[in-house]
């Protein structure tokens, strides 16, 4: 077995910015397919920059301050504790599409195919590509400024958005049922959440249940969500950097829950480790524009 070199982060995000560059310069087949059927690259990068929602911390309806960690008892649970968020960035409505995801990596891996769904079966490494890739093609287009980068959110960022300044096990209430639901019953997040007690499979377009206080849609199921962290193993003195992204570890984290779970692992705190070459039918992301954490 032979062991693999070491990259430092900076050259990294530079070999992941010239593989971006060489696939804008030679357009995809699926790009032009997209044009040829009316929903040009020029219509889908505007959109996904229209429906990012502008996030900004201490500012109005947008806390400083927020008890991370809270409502969610797990091996894998953070220590609760208080972070502040000291910038301000702008998180997607919606959890990735195919059709994007295609147009921009020539691609579609999804194993549940339909343009506007959530595109699914990547690994964390095939996202972080997506998301260099993507701030090419935004910049080409003069959609992004000049020190802004579209990127996965931080886990501090996620969970931020998640809870939009509720401080609940969901963005909605601590409940998933009503009185009146018969045993198991989850008849409250079945209007905002795909889950094992709703959906036969990821199939549905992104969107269509109800949003949580901020506008973002689907951020408890439908597809577990990458975020930028990596993963360490919790304990009272060790925590992820809340308000910083890392680069080069081989475990990351997912939140949020999926398609695939039962309501109690969709709260607000949820979280898993997984491996950064690891993908799956239930796991896909959200993008963040904003400052480049790994150089700010």
């Amino acid at each position: 077995m032979t062991a693999s070199p070491i990259v430092l982060p900076e050259i990294r995000f530079l070999l992941i910015v010239a593989v971006a560059i060489t696939h804008f310069v030679f357009e995809t087949p699926y790009a032009k397919a997209q044009e040829a059927a009316g929903r040009t690259s020029d219509v889908l990068l505007k959109d996904f920059v229209d429906n990012c929602v502008l996030i900004e911390p201490g500012t109005d309806k947008f806390p400083q301050q927020f008890q991370m960690g809270r409502h969610f008892e797990s091996p894998f649970a953070l220590p609760e504790r208080t972070v502040s968020l000291s910038h301000s960035f702008r998180i997607s409505k919606f959890e990735m599409t195919q059709e994007l995801y295609a147009a921009i990596v020539g691609k579609n891996p999804s194993r549940w195919k339909g343009p506007r769904n959530s595109v699914e079966s990547m690994t964390f490494l095939d996202a972080e590509i997506f998301c260099t890739k993507l701030t090419v093609q935004l910049r080409a287009a003069k959609l992004l400024a000049p020190n802004e980068v579209v990127r996965l959110p931080t886990e501090a960022e996620w969970e931020y958005c998640c809870r939009a300044g509720t401080d609940t096990l969901y963005s909605f209430g601590d409940s998933a049922s009503t009185e009146a639901d018969p045993d198991a019953g989850t008849s409250i997040l079945n209007d905002y959440a795909w889950h094992t007690g709703n959906a036969a499979g990821n199939d549905p377009a992104v969107g269509v249940l109800k949003p949580n206080p901020w506008g973002l849609f689907d951020m408890h199921g439908y597809l577990w969500e990458f975020v930028s962290d990596k993963y360490i193993v919790p304990d009272a003195t060790n925590s992820n950097a809340p308000d910083s992204a890392t680069a080069g570890a081989s475990t990351r984290i997912i939140r949020g829950g999926s398609w695939r779970d039962h309501a109690s692992h969709l709260t607000s705190g949820t979280r898993l480790p997984i491996p950064d070459h690891v993908s799956s039918d239930a796991i896909g992301f959200r993008c963040v524009i904003g400052l480049n954490l790994l150089t700010r």
